[in-house]
């Protein structure tokens, strides 16, 4: 049964599969090429190939029904909606210290069991450094050849980018960060009319938490977990709309904040466990498995996001069907 859980939303993963990214005059850059820099030399059989190291979670989002008038999705009208979900730091290590990942991850998949479910993976950062696949490839190289600064150097339209990395201070507890769905997005009403949007989940709670060991490869699980025996961590899943002066397409520019803003409603997240077991493990958190009554912006970047986490769905399942007795563990 685990092993079906990856042909979930297949026509989006078939579809995102076959992005490739155009250089001038040279061969196109596939989502293999990506994901190829991104797993590195050592392959984390039966892991994902970015943010590999995660646990996961459930709950469900109580929806205020405020953006009812933006958009048709059941997920926005008032009510309340299991989701499953998974919290996450950057890299392609699974036994990675917590506390040193530069960047931290929740995403969630509302309504998992049906038609209309909505996915969605968000990330500390409110802005990208670049605004195409192509410069974004360029960045990864740069990381890997450590030329970072040259490359930044080369980009000034990385400096939202730059400027939030530099007076961003990671907090104690995975329930204490802000994530950002980075990319922009349409919400669709019952008359057709699309409203740009971008969201975040914003943590309802002061408490910095305690971590029991510092120095623990597992830090800030340990936290979360021990923080859930308390009562459920909650976030306020604020979405802001653009204005005429925003482009949707461009992941780099930050929208001010004296925008339009509605909060969609909480998500309660109720339950931790370890993602070897966890039901979040075989789900392949593509922004692009959308209901009705969102749609896509026109950003690059967000159908390369989608074709990269297809191809690390794809050698994932691959390595866990083939090392079944072993795999499992590893979804």
């Amino acid at each position: 049964m685990r092993y079906l859980l990856f042909a979930a939303a297949a026509g989006s993963v078939v579809a995102a599969a076959v992005y490739a990214v155009n250089f001038s005059g040279r061969e196109p850059v596939s989502a293999q090429d990506f994901v190829n820099l991104q797993q590195g030399a050592q392959v984390q059989a039966g892991f994902r190939r970015a943010h590999a190291k995660g646990f996961c979670i459930s709950g469900e989002f109580q929806s205020s029904g405020a953006l009812a008038q933006y958009s048709s999705a059941q997920v926005l009208q008032s009510g309340s909606y299991p989701f499953v979900g998974r919290i996450s730091i950057a890299g392609n290590n699974p036994s990675a210290p917590d506390l040193k990942a530069p960047v931290r991850s929740l995403a969630l998949t509302i309504l998992p069991d049906s038609p209309q479910q909505w996915r969605t993976a968000m990330n500390t950062p409110p802005v990208l450094a670049v605004a195409t696949p192509e410069k974004f490839y360029q960045q990864l190289l740069a990381i890997q050849n450590s030329t970072v600064p040259e490359f930044f150097a080369a980009h000034p339209e990385a400096q939202n980018f730059i400027n939030w990395r530099n007076s961003y201070q990671p907090s104690q507890s995975f329930a204490t960060e802000r994530y950002h769905s980075i990319n922009a997005f349409y919400l669709v009403d019952t008359e057709g009319q699309q409203h740009a949007v971008r969201w975040a989940a914003v943590p309802l709670t002061n408490e910095t938490g305690q971590l029991a060991d510092a120095e623990a490869t597992d830090a800030l699980q340990q936290e979360f977990f021990s923080r859930l025996q308390q009562g459920p961590v909650r976030f306020d899943l604020q979405f802001t709309l653009a204005t005429a002066n925003d482009n949707p397409a461009d992941a780099t520019i930050p929208w001010p904040d004296t925008n339009p803003q509605l909060s969609a409603g909480t998500i309660v997240i109720e339950q931790a466990s370890l993602q070897d077991t966890g039901a979040c493990n075989a789900i392949n958190f593509d922004p692009l498995v959308l209901p009705a009554g969102f749609a896509p912006s026109e950003d690059p970047i967000l159908r390369a996001r989608a074709a990269a986490y297809a191809e690390s769905h794809r050698r994932r399942a691959r390595e866990v069907l083939l090392q079944p007795t072993t795999g499992g563990a590893n979804e």
